[in-house]
């Protein structure tokens, strides 16, 4: 396979966690990967990333991102697809959250919940938007937005971020009917992921645990990894055709217990 015929996937939030694994994922498996930092201080970070993927074989191109921006987004779209000379998968990774206990409706100021929406809900579709051009000159466009299981069952850090989770997951099933046949649209809702966005939130004992709740409330005591979001995200763009609109849960069996 040239260079030129390799496929590539754009993804967002790349610099770290789940975003970090699948970069290093799909560059193993035979793809060229965009990785996209937010500012300065994660610079270093999307770059070591960068050096990882290089190492296994794939050609790579870093770019900061903005995603609440959408002329940001429309330019990491272009640019990464003129770098290329194409584009086939889009992998919404960026996020953000804050811990903020559910029943503590005080703390949870309207600032807050829209911070929380303009990364998780509105960034997913700035840059789906961005990209959908260059999907469907793919012929094989996909996108992979990762969600969670608090847009499921209304849990997780703040209701801000379940509710942002939950609109994620209407937003795919939108967007899978309107993009068809050209592009798919899948969501992957993780349960606790160790590395993911709560170990960038949250001081080491708080995290200790949040993390022994975890093991204790799943069907399955152990932690997901970054890595196991991106293979199963590896497989929805992939290896599945005929997916799409799905949300699919990846949790460790927390769901057979949430309240």
């Amino acid at each position: 396979m040239t260079p030129s015929e390799r496929p590539v996937c754009l993804i967002t939030g790349s610099a770290s966690g789940i975003g970090a694994s699948c970069a290093t994922f799909f560059a193993r498996s035979g793809w060229d990967v965009g990785i996209c930092y937010l500012d300065d201080a994660t610079r270093s970070d999307a770059d070591s990333v960068a050096d990882a993927c290089t190492a296994l074989g794939a050609r790579t191109f870093v770019q900061m991102l903005n995603v609440t921006r959408y002329d940001d987004c429309v330019r990491a779209a272009n640019d990464t697809a003129t770098h290329f000379g194409h584009l086939d998968a889009l992998l919404n990774c960026a996020g953000t959250t804050r811990f903020i206990r559910h029943a503590d409706l005080d703390a949870l100021s309207a600032d807050e919940f829209t911070r929380t929406y303009d990364v998780n809900v509105i960034g997913t579709y700035n840059m789906t938007k961005a990209c959908t051009d260059a999907l469907r000159r793919s012929g094989r466009g996909s996108v992979v937005n990762i969600s969670s299981i608090a847009g499921l069952h209304g849990v997780g850090s703040s209701v801000a971020y379940a509710a942002s989770k939950g609109a994620v997951n209407t937003l795919t099933l939108s967007l899978a009917r309107a993009l068809s046949p050209e592009i798919r649209v899948n969501a992957i809702a993780p349960g606790y992921v160790a590395g993911g966005l709560p170990s960038r939130v949250l001081d080491a004992a708080s995290l200790e645990k949040v993390e022994a709740t975890y093991m204790r409330t799943q069907a399955l005591p152990r932690l997901l990894q970054t890595e196991e979001v991106a293979a199963l995200a590896f497989f929805l763009i992939a290896h599945a055709p005929g997916m799409t609109g799905e949300i699919v849960r990846l949790d460790n069996g927390l769901h057979l217990h949430a309240q």
